[in-house]
This record gives structure tokens, C-alpha cells and sequence, in this order.
């Protein structure tokens, strides 16, 4: 089938790989253009699914804005019978919806219609879920709105942050996608409504997020620490310190919540609510490396019984 591919970072690379091992014609991609990175933002850095793109020889678009008419010259010059977005982090104008004769599907990364928006793997760690998945959906004006085509889940590991369960869901997307575009070329896929009673949404991450609440039990603390990774990153004060908390542990805990219960090679342990307690085991202080609580303590000793 003749393809055209629109994403852009690292979790849309195995969906793209996929249709190309599956021997389809992907006559193009659309993606966002290049980002100033560097202390000086002087230097420009491709997307991944750019540079995946260009390593295949496939003609890369990076169009600026998709409701000026330029977008859909080109992408009827291309004369797709599908398009296939994952990840592209663009609403699609209906001009563009209507193109191909097959329409537009999206790779999305949770149970629809559980977790709609821009951070769904986020929202289902800081929520505490315990399943998560893909869904492939016929792609609707509303956000992530579209009728479901198929749905493949996977559990969520009690340690698993974010960016390992990116890459657990990259790859399972990439499955489903074959298989399900194999379903549409048939013309056998199924299309069910999304049960709008069900939906819950996955807004855009802020720093607002981030200060971690002694007064809440440890589990929350440690899925909200797994969840912001890598960004914003979950934060607390430590010993006058502000961090950045990049690895915990729930555990079992007495104590008024906030209170340094123990410090060492194990780690910060600090109380919480519910007999619960949080160990601490990698931070990043500001102005500073991430690092082992070990080397954290060796230049900010900390007092066993201190609320920190």
C-alpha cells in the first residue's frame, strides 16, 4: 500500500520501520521541523522520525503550518491510499483528513477512550494504573475522538517509568500498525465508536506537577516520580536542597510525613501518609549532576528525625 507517514519523535520510529519491513510504500513523511538545541540554541537537531526517514531515502516534509493549502499540495501530489500518524503533534485540518481514499488513522498510546491528549503514558503512571496499551483509530476532527480499529495492552511494570514504558509501547505500536493496515487493505477492519461515558484525558505536563507532597502515601509519591520522567521530573526540598527525584521506592514507614527516617548507602527514607515511607535513591540538586544519594550526602549531611 502506498503510505504516507506523519510523526516525530522516538516513539513513532518503530511504526514507521514496521510498514517498511512490511514492504508498503511510504511515498513520503511529514514531520516537525528541526529544534535549536545547544547552550546557545545555535545548532539544529532533526526529529527522529527525520532522520529514520532520510536513512531510507523517503522525501521528508517539515511543513511549518497544515492550514495554508501548501500541506495538502503536497500531500495530493503524493496521492496516498493512507495516511499513518503517530506522534506527530499536529491536529490535522479536515481538508487533510479527507485526502486519501483510505483516510488517516493514528498510532495512539493508551486504551482509548481512557487518557486522550498529549501525555498519555505519563497519565496512566502518575494514575497508578496497572494496564496500559496502543489503540489505532480512524483519525476525527476532535482530539484523538476517532473510532477504534484495533487495541493491543501490556501491563505496567511498579518500577516502570516513563521513558522505558515509551519504548515498551513504540514497539507495540509498530506490531498493531502492520497488522492493522493489513485489516484495512483487506478491507476487513473493524471500526467501533468510542463510548464517550469513558473518556478520560492526558493534558500537557507542567512544572506545576512536579513538588512532591509528604502528606500524600508513598505508592503516590513514587508512581508521580516514575511519571514525570523526564520531564518535568518530580522535585522536593532536601535538606535546604532543591531536587530534582529521579528513582524511589515505596516502602513501610512511621512517622510525622516529611520526616527523614534514614540516610545512607540505602538511600533517603522519608515518611509519609498511611504508615508508608519513600526511599530516595537518585536526585539531581540543582546546578548539579544527577546522582546517588551516597554522593548527595557526602557534600549535605543530613540529620535522622529532621523534616525536610
Amino acid at each position: 500500500m502506498k503510505i504516507l507517514f506523519m510523526g516525530t519523535p522516538e516513539f513513532a520510529v518503530p511504526s514507521l520501520e514496521a510498514l517498511i519491513a512490511a514492504g508498503h510504500t511510504v511515498c513520503g513523511v511529514f514531520s516537525q521541523p528541526d529544534k535549536p538545541v545547544g547552550r546557545h540554541q545555535n545548532k539544529l537537531q532533526a526529529p527522529p522520525v527525520k532522520e529514520c526517514a532520510l536513512s531510507y531515502n523517503i522525501p521528508v516534509f517539515q511543513p511549518v503550518k497544515l492550514r495554508d493549502g501548501t500541506a495538502l499540495k503536497q500531500i495530493k501530489t503524493l496521492a496516498p491510499e493512507l495516511i499513518v500518524v503517530a506522534a506527530y503533534g499536529r491536529i490535522l485540518p479536515q481538508d487533510i483528513l479527507d485526502c486519501p481514499p483510505l483516510g488517516c488513522v493514528n498510532v495512539h498510546s493508551s486504551l482509548l477512550p481512557k487518557y486522550r491528549g498529549a501525555a498519555p503514558i505519563n497519565w496512566a503512571i502518575l494514575n497508578g494504573e496497572r494496564e496500559t496499551g496502543v489503540t489505532i483509530m480512524h483519525m476525527a476532527a476532535a482530539l484523538d475522538a476517532g473510532d477504534i480499529i484495533s487495541q493491543a495492552s501490556i501491563p505496567i511494570a511498579p518500577t516502570e517509568t516513563a521513558p522505558e514504558l515509551t519504548a515498551r509501547l513504540a514497539q507495540l505500536g509498530g506490531k498493531l500498525l502492520v497488522e492493522t493496515v493489513a485489516e484495512l487493505e483487506r478491507g476487513t477492519a473493524s471500526r467501533t465508536p468510542q463510548d464517550e461515558s469513558a473518556v478520560t484525558l492526558a493534558p500537557i505536563l507542567g512544572k506545576e506537577l512536579s513538588p512532591l507532597d509528604w502528606t500524600k502515601d508513598a505508592k503516590s509519591l513514587h508512581d508521580q516520580v516514575r511519571g514525570l520522567l523526564p520531564w518535568p521530573a518530580a522535585t522536593a526540598q532536601i535538606g535546604g536542597t532543591h531536587c530534582k527525584i529521579y528513582s524511589t521506592s515505596p516502602e513501610e514507614g512511621n512517622g510525622t510525613p516529611g520526616t527523614l527516617l534514614d540516610a545512607g548507602k540505602t538511600g533517603l527514607l522519608i515518611a509519609c501518609a498511611n504508615g508508608s515511607a519513600l526511599r530516595i535513591l537518585e536526585l539531581q540538586p540543582d546546578g548539579k549532576k544527577r546522582m546517588p544519594v551516597t554522593a548527595f550526602l557526602a557534600g549535605h549531611p543530613l540529620t535522622i528525625g529532621e523534616a525536610l
